[in-house]
């Protein structure tokens, strides 16, 4: 082992002393995850989140298009689900431009941009700003590089996020570009040592998917010893997965990626009322038996929220009893 090389050197950044819980790391990006990282929080003694770098819109759309880095948005969100509440440096980072020539852009956003230009990458800025914020965890890019999220859905070729992310129907094949694109060492080492690997929630194709699709991170995760678990997302997104059920989100799941079936899928107990043409997000546990997955269902819906989402706590303690 050398200690100057880039692997070790990602080693040796996951070797700190944690508080004496489960190593936990989440896979993927966006709202929902966020709402996973503060449930793990709550129980482990380590959390990391490894999160897609395939993000081509809003204010992450504009800023990728103009500079040569990945997409900041899902990063800084996961950032923020890290940090406590109520310090300057996070409502810094939370802060959006609403007039002039960077109207739409978060703060925290332009602030990622300069420490990766600073710092000469993102993975770095990344620990700038984990020191800034005092966050409770680390939040690694799935690749170093911008990727680009190309689909196959029967004869059509949709590329980008967005695109995908509006496409009603099946998804055959997805893939990211370039094709050299490959995991961070780092993400590759947390998943690997994991004792808890969180799928989910969020948009199942363009943040799960997407960041499971990086070569070597499906690969970590079907080596690691760490227990797996799917957690649903409460109702289906119009577009990516309409008329899906809780079956078929993990049939696309393990087709699509070749990750391994998880060992437990966390669902919410009762049918989220919404309105068509989205739909709640159930599953049948005969269907389930088939894939070896056991399934736990239980109330993890935040009541106070405006549209459906997880309630942090209430999701930690069903995870925290899955370790």
């Amino acid at each position: 082992m050398t200690i100057g090389d880039p692997a070790t050197q990602a080693l040796l950044q996951t070797l700190t002393i944690d508080g004496g819980g489960p190593r936990v790391v989440a896979i993927g990006g966006g709202h929902g995850m966020s709402n996973a990282l503060r449930a793990a929080l709550t129980y482990a003694g380590r959390v990391d989140a490894v999160v897609t770098v395939a993000d081509d819109g809003g204010s992450s759309g504009r800023l990728i298009r103009q500079m040569d880095i990945p997409p900041p948005g899902d990063l800084r969100k996961c950032l923020l689900a890290l940090t406590p509440d109520g310090s300057v440096w996070r409502n810094l980072f939370e802060y959006r431009f609403e007039e002039s020539d960077v109207a739409g852009h978060s703060l925290g956003n332009l602030l990622l941009a300069a420490l990766a230009d600073i710092e000469g990458d993102m993975a770095s800025a990344l620990e700038r700003a984990e020191d800034l914020l005092q966050a409770s965890g680390s939040v690694i890019p799935a690749c170093s590089d911008r990727l680009q999220l190309r689909a196959e859905a029967g004869d059509r070729i949709l590329d980008g996020q967005v695109v995908i992310q509006r496409h009603r129907g099946r998804i055959d094949i997805v893939d990211v570009l370039p094709a050299s694109a490959a995991a961070t060492p780092r993400a590759v080492t947390v998943i690997e040592r994991a004792d808890q690997i969180l799928l989910g929630p969020g948009s199942l194709i363009t943040s799960t998917v997407a960041a499971l699709r990086v070569p070597g991170i499906t690969e970590a995760v079907n080596q690691s010893e760490g227990r797996l678990v799917y957690i649903a997302n409460l109702i289906t997104q119009d577009g990516e997965t309409i008329d899906m059920d809780g079956a078929d989100h993990l049939e696309a799941l393990l087709r699509l990626t070749g990750v391994r079936p998880p060992g437990a899928i966390v669902a919410h107990e009762h049918a989220i009322e919404i309105a068509p043409p989205l739909r709640p997000v159930m599953f049948e546990p005969e269907i389930l038996a088939t894939y070896g997955a056991d399934l736990t269902t239980a109330d993890i819906a935040d009541r106070t929220a405006s549209w459906p989402a997880h309630d942090p706590d209430k999701l930690g303690r069903v995870l925290a009893a899955l370790t």
